[in-house]
């Protein structure tokens, strides 16, 4: 939280000029709030600078968002391939809901329908960036971002946590890529875990 304020203070420059810039090509609001699962299910409402052009579609038809999703804006594909509307949810840090590395928080209805593997994802607060985010991102499918969440939060260390630090930079440099050794590694420890889970399990 003390990081997540001081970050907050020296990123607020920017997050002035990418409002103003929101504001320009496509009008208010600037931010968005919706709905998300935190640490144990909690729900709280993540914040973000707008990106997508304002719709009434539910969130599960829209799919897997990227920079070329027709309702992305101008400037909403600069802001998300640079990551910058992120920064608002510097506020749900400061406020606890948040931590800065973590899996990213679900919508409720994608925790709901989690298995028991699964929610070992709420363990943790969910984070501004985290494993899933830097080893491929919105270029895997759900199923895949939440093996390689899980795996961070039954591994993780503040060596670990670093370590997603230094990854987070590289993708907003280079953009997101996937890296199929980490997913490979996550998906085995997923299966030998659900496979500990059937064994342990009373017929």
């Amino acid at each position: 939280m003390v990081l997540g304020g001081a970050l907050l203070a020296v990123s607020l420059p920017v997050q002035a000029l990418t409002a103003l810039a929101i504001l320009i090509d496509d009008g208010p609001p600037v931010l968005y709030r919706q709905p998300r699962a935190g640490r144990a299910g909690t729900s709280f409402r993540v914040v973000k600078f707008r990106s997508m052009r304002v719709h009434d579609q539910p969130a599960a038809t829209i799919g897997q968002v990227g920079g070329d999703h027709p309702l992305v804006t101008r400037v909403g594909r600069v802001i998300r391939r640079c990551k910058l509307d992120e920064l608002p949810q510097l506020w749900n840090v400061v406020g606890g809901t948040m931590s800065l590395i973590g899996p990213r928080p679900a919508l409720p209805e994608q925790a709901a329908a989690y298995d028991a593997f699964q929610r070992r994802r709420l363990a943790v607060r969910p984070g501004m960036t985290g494993w899933g985010q830097v080893n491929g991102g919105t270029t895997l499918s759900w199923d895949e971002r939440i093996v390689l969440d899980v795996w961070y939060v039954d591994h993780r260390s503040l060596h670990l946590d670093l370590r997603v630090v230094l990854l987070t930079l590289a993708v907003i440099l280079r953009g997101e890529r996937p890296q199929p050794s980490a997913l490979a590694r996550a998906e085995a420890y997923a299966s030998e875990e659900r496979a500990a889970v059937a064994v342990r399990r009373p017929a």
